[in-house]
């Protein structure tokens, strides 16, 4: 699922339409992309653990949300995205890429396809307001940007799906994942959606202004747990999901992060950096995004940088880095020489001054079924 950094600060913030509900159960704000956010309520691992445990329900409405509609709208998302969304049927979705020229990644994205030629897709907050714009350049007046009269809620967990199927009724406990449906709730209208960001089971809701207070009310009452920014990425980094600013930049080529599955080439359609994808595609990667877990006690953190064992210049810096509430130890990911970058090979981080010995793992780091 799609997420970003960026603290905010110099811009004033802008407001969660649910700010209220959030104080009232003792959330803790935070700036990020602009956007005045709940870090933590209880703590942030007893957050994660919720979800890990539980359901956990998360405020996510800083998320850019726009419309695309009309005849030509397929054909329209198709010349910016990397994923050939004629693909998708009534009722799916799929993560996606925008690039530039080069190749390099502007923005990760979801798009989801509703009925009646109207498609849904979401953006990282950072990039909101140019990916609006981009949409906007090709589609028109067909685009409409959906993130102020809308609320976004994550609802994830082992628990998940039978708490939304006992607010939003037992059709979409029956959804696969990545598929998408409108609902009828409460005199407004759920998009659902079996997504999400932490690698549980659970789906994104997203509703209007006018309905958000009564769907976080009747989640909250149905035994989910809110969950802040802090635990959301813990979960995320456990889940081996990139976030965008971190892992993934507009100097990351899709295939040396991992994320070839969302690039389309066979279709011989032309998208912006199709070229460029292309010719990256036939190289030898250089670099690959690699999974990092410690081998003894310490905490890895983004920019700490990553040495071979037997000293010398850092190979790499670690792109995120974190402790593991699930695991108990600290993981981290970089971009590590090609020939580096395999299960077993042992690495050192530098934690303030002390060398923290490292492994480089499979993705993910925590695994758990997902129905």
């Amino acid at each position: 699922m799609t997420e970003e950094g960026g603290s905010g600060v110099g811009r004033r913030l802008r407001q969660l339409a649910l700010r209220d509900r959030h104080e009232a159960l003792g959330a803790r704000f935070a700036p990020f992309s602009g956007w005045d956010m709940p870090l933590q309520y209880q703590g942030i691992v007893g957050e994660h653990h919720a979800v890990r445990q539980g359901v956990g329900v998360f405020d996510v409405s800083h998320l850019g949300r726009a419309r695309v509609q009309g005849s030509q709208a397929a054909a329209l998302l198709r010349s910016v995205t990397t994923f050939d969304v004629n693909r998708l049927a009534v009722g799916k979705a799929h993560y996606s890429l925008y690039c530039n020229e080069a190749g390099g990644i502007e923005d990760d994205v979801f798009i989801y396809r509703l009925a009646g030629e109207r498609w849904l897709v979401v953006h990282n907050a950072s990039n909101a307001d140019q990916d609006f714009d981009r949409l906007r350049s090709v589609s028109g007046d067909m685009a409409s940007e959906i993130t102020t009269e809308t609320a976004m809620l994550a609802v994830q967990g082992p628990e998940a799906m039978a708490l939304l199927g006992s607010v939003l009724g037992d059709d979409v406990t029956r959804l696969e994942l990545h598929s998408c449906v409108e609902l009828d709730w409460k005199g407004g209208t759920v998009t659902f959606a079996r997504t999400g960001y932490t690698g549980e089971a659970g789906g994104e809701c997203i509703v209007g202004v006018a309905q958000a207070a009564a769907l976080w009310e009747a989640l909250i009452e149905g035994g989910a747990s809110p969950v802040g920014l802090g635990a959301r990425d813990t979960l995320r980094l456990e889940a081996a999901l990139p976030l965008y600013g971190n892992d993934i930049d507009a100097a990351t080529s899709p295939y040396e992060a991992g994320l070839g599955f969302a690039v389309t080439l066979d279709d011989g359609a032309s998208f912006t950096g199709r070229d460029a994808l292309a010719e990256a595609r036939e190289r030898p990667l250089v670099r690959r995004l690699a999974h990092l877990a410690a081998r003894a006690r310490g905490v890895p953190r983004a920019g700490y940088a990553v040495h071979a064992p037997d000293g010398g210049e850092p190979v790499a810096r670690l792109t995120s880095g974190s402790f593991s509430p699930s695991l108990r130890l600290g993981i981290g990911m970089a971009y590590l020489p090609v020939e580096f970058a395999k299960p077993g090979a042992r690495f050192e981080v530098d934690v303030r001054g002390r060398m923290l010995p490292v492994e480089v793992v499979r993705r993910p780091f925590y695994r758990k079924s997902r129905d």
